[in-house]
């Protein structure tokens, strides 16, 4: 697991090799769960340890995660029709 997720406007193999953690942080977020035990759990940084770098890989990895749930998965979609 990378720190930061790719800043390009399309999806990358990167995110598409964390469709599933992705989904994970969206899910995470909407029930409230704290970032730090999230960060552990499926980011596998250790907050207490590293909590830079733990905070950096959760928020990136969380906008990320929005953005591919508000524009990126359409762009998906249609790449996978043409």
């Amino acid at each position: 697991m990378d720190n930061e997720t790719p800043e390009l406007a399309e999806v990358t193999p990167y995110d598409v090799a964390h469709f599933q953690t992705y989904a994970v942080l969206l899910m995470s977020e909407a029930m409230g769960l704290d970032w730090r035990k999230v960060a552990r759990a499926i980011l596998n940084i250790d907050a207490e340890r590293q909590p830079e770098r733990a905070r950096r890989a959760w928020t990136s990895h969380l906008a990320r995660a929005r953005w591919l749930a508000t524009s990126g998965y359409g762009q998906r979609q249609s790449d996978r029709l043409q």
